[in-house]
This record gives C-alpha cells, sequence and structure tokens, in this order.
C-alpha cells in the first residue's frame, strides 16, 4: 500500500511491474482494487499503476467538491509526485472521462488513451445515474446501500465473469461518502472533455503495446 500527501488530501495508490508506465483509472463507486487482475497481466510488460481518486477507495474524503476536473488535477499531480513523464493512461466508466480530459489539459502527459464503457458526453449517462446527480436522490440511496447492494448482486453475472465483482463493488461501495457519491456523477453528468480533439491527436490502434 502506498501514498502521498498533497494540500488537498491524501492519494492512495499500488504499483507491480516493471518496465514503462501505464496508468490505470477507476470508475463511479469503484477503486484501485477492480484493477488486480489486469495489474497482473499488464505487469509482465509493463509498470502499472492504479489510484483511488479522492473520495473512493483509501484516499482522502475530507473534500468540498468531487468533480471530474479535480480528478483530472489528481492524475497530474500524481505523475509530478511519482516523476512519470509520459504514460498510456487506461480508464473505465469515470475514470475513461478523466482520461480523456487529461489529455485534453495536459496533452504532454499522455502517449495514449484507452477508455473502456465511459461516457464520451455526460448527456450520454444512463436515466438511473442522472438520478443519482440529484441530491434528494443520492441521500435516499447512499442511507438506504443495501439497495445497490442487492442490485450489484443481480446484475453481477451481466458485469463480470469474477464471482467476486459485486463483494468487490460493495466494499468500494461502502468507502464512499455522500458527497463523493453525489458530487462526483453529478459533476460527469455535466462533462464533455473535446472527444473530437482527443482522437485525432491520440488515434487508437488497439495496441497498448506498441
Amino acid at each position: 500500500m502506498s501514498s502521498f500527501t498533497t494540500d488537498q488530501g491524501i492519494v492512495h495508490y499500488e504499483v507491480y511491474g516493471r518496465g514503462r508506465p501505464v496508468i490505470l483509472l477507476h470508475g463511479w463507486l469503484g477503486s484501485w482494487g477492480l484493477w488486480q487482475e489486469t495489474m497482473a497481466y499488464l505487469g509482465k510488460y509493463y509498470r502499472t499503476y492504479a489510484l483511488d481518486f479522492w473520495g473512493f477507495g483509501e484516499s482522502g474524503k475530507k473534500r468540498e467538491t468531487y468533480d471530474v476536473q479535480d480528478f483530472v488535477s489528481l492524475v497530474n499531480q500524481f505523475m509530478e509526485q511519482l516523476g512519470i513523464e509520459k504514460a498510456p493512461l487506461v480508464g473505465h466508466s469515470m475514470g475513461g472521462t478523466v482520461s480523456l480530459s487529461v489529455a485534453v489539459k495536459y496533452p504532454e502527459r499522455v502517449r495514449k488513451v484507452v477508455v473502456i464503457g465511459s461516457p464520451i458526453e455526460g448527456s450520454s449517462l444512463s436515466f438511473l445515474l442522472k438520478l443519482f446527480g440529484q441530491r434528494w436522490v443520492a441521500y435516499i440511496v447512499h442511507h438506504n446501500l443495501w439497495m445497490l447492494q442487492l442490485g450489484f448482486k443481480v446484475l453481477s453475472p451481466l458485469y463480470s465473469s469474477d464471482p467476486r465483482w459485486s463483494e468487490m463493488m460493495n466494499h468500494d461501495l461502502s468507502q464512499t461518502t455522500l458527497e463523493s457519491f453525489l458530487l462526483s456523477i453529478a459533476s460527469l453528468r455535466q462533462d464533455r472533455p473535446a472527444p473530437d480533439s482527443v482522437a485525432d491527436q491520440y488515434p487508437g490502434d488497439g495496441n497498448l503495446r506498441r
């Protein structure tokens, strides 16, 4: 377990493997832990880093904001702190949106962007996720987490072949606060990371190992 302290809170991260760096960014309600098997594979070829965004996992939760742009700044600080000049970014869900935004704001930091199941624009979020960005809905759900936990258990076979998926998601969910739960998804709903410019600058070929 590794961490460093910023003026905006503690940042937790994990490292595995050797070689050129690759940074993995988790999705909404997740943490670095969902990347464990990915790190085990990529670690054969790369030095993989997975961090917890503020408000999630083991990172600090004493903030007033949990905007996508806060996480963009966090990735830049993370790379600066660890001396990573430039690296591919791999992002799932909200982490993919953060990856695209980092590429727009700090293009000198990014070699490639790999996006998995991410909304290119906040308006493309599902109706249910948009509802979670409403404070009264978030309050009810966060104070009745058993509803989401049951949903994870029922839907688990549709999302992952790993039987531990729902257990991992429930663990990560229990580590969120009402503010990180609400403000991050509310910010994601409003975000638009200029995907056209990213696609032009970072054309994908499906080959991370190049």
